[in-house]
């Protein structure tokens, strides 16, 4: 339970923005960071120490642990062997039994199942006769998707007549698969939640999301929501970081439907759409999540600005004269060199409110 002193380092899994941008949040609380990315690291720039070596390389994972103290993540989808024998070292916050749960999408929604959450319904997809049976009985339109590994829309094939089942199944690629019902929502919002050492629990506020093409493109607060979709979006929050014993910021995606809160997914990370707390909260979810996994008290995740946050994706980076002239808005770049269709270069926060 002792908070790591100032000058302690911590352990990061992954080299992308949310690595970059957590190096930053550490820096400020007086903590440096070491990165282990087997391939390009923007958080690089901004880190204190970089393993460049894949998951697999017993001796670099064994010398990154010696070199830190406690050790986190900025993506979910870290070998089991790594972490491991990471864990066996360091302590790795949040668990390696709540990155278990969210790195398959079966198992994380048994897993919701079990506290009592609502999800869309599903059904495992081992083959295609599977998935002949599961569109008679969920319908369509329905989603099939790999059960690991997808992300920004990735890995995910969309189903609207029983006839293309064979082709959905083929874009599989042979990897275990899940289908999902549709589900009739009103609107997307997530929940951002972080839970300390302690189990000290603090939420932010609901933020509204738009996304196209399976990635998120704004978040907004508030979201349109009544006091008892907002009151029941946090205490959902905190059942799933108490089930997990968790420690750090988690991030619950859901779908506002008319019988309630359906849960469409978990992070354990920090969460693009927790971005707009960088502008409207005295402690952002960086910070939050640096505070956990470091054993210092939860800060103050309270709202004072109404945020708009726009991801800059691909020849999003075009307005960017624009997005740093106008007024009330902060641009957060991410340190990529290279401008591609669907990648995510940096966002802004506007304030509205």
């Amino acid at each position: 339970m002792t908070a790591l002193p100032p000058g302690a380092t911590i352990g990061i899994l992954g080299g992308g923005q949310l690595g970059r941008m957590l190096s930053v949040a550490a820096s400020r609380l007086g903590y440096l960071t070491h990165i282990y990315e087997p391939g390009a690291a923007p958080a690089a720039h901004v880190a204190h120490a970089v393993t460049q070596a894949p998951y697999e390389d017993e001796a670099a994972l064994r010398a990154f642990a010696a070199g830190v103290s406690v050790i986190t993540y900025e993506f979910e989808n870290v070998a089991a062997t790594a972490l491991d024998l990471l864990g066996a070292a360091r302590p790795i916050r949040p668990n390696i039994d709540a990155l278990a749960v969210s790195q398959d999408r079966l198992t994380e929604k048994t897993f919701l199942g079990g506290l009592g959450l609502a999800t869309a319904p599903f059904r495992d997809i081992p083959d295609l006769a599977a998935l002949q049976t599961a569109l008679a009985e969920l319908g369509a339109p329905a989603i099939l998707k790999t059960r690991r590994m997808g992300y920004d829309g990735k890995g995910q094939v969309r189903i609207d007549d029983p006839g293309q089942a064979a082709d959905a199944f083929a874009a599989m690629a042979g990897q275990d698969a899940i289908l999902e019902g549709f589900v009739d929502f009103r609107r997307e919002v997530s929940v951002i939640v972080a839970r300390g050492l302690s189990g000290e629990t603090v939420c932010f506020d609901p933020g509204e999301n738009v996304h196209e093409g399976g990635i998120l493109r704004t978040t907004r607060v508030p979201a349109a929501l009544s006091g008892a979709e907002r009151t029941d979006a946090a205490l959902l929050a905190g059942r799933v970081v108490n089930a997990l014993d968790y420690v750090g910021v988690l991030g619950v995606e859901l779908f506002v439907t008319n019988a309630g809160l359906v849960v469409n997914e978990i992070a354990p990370r920090v969460h693009n759409s927790g971005h707009w707390t960088q502008a409207g909260c005295a402690v952002d979810q960086f910070e939050q999540h640096i505070r956990a996994v470091a054993g210092l008290p939860l800060g103050d995740g309270r709202r004072h600005a109404d945020v708009v946050m726009e991801n800059l994706i691909g020849d999003d980076m075009d307005r960017l004269p624009a997005h740093l002239a106008a007024p009330a808005t902060q641009v957060h770049l991410y340190g990529k060199s290279e401008v591609r269709p669907g990648r995510k270069m940096g966002h802004v926060n506007r304030i509205t409110g």
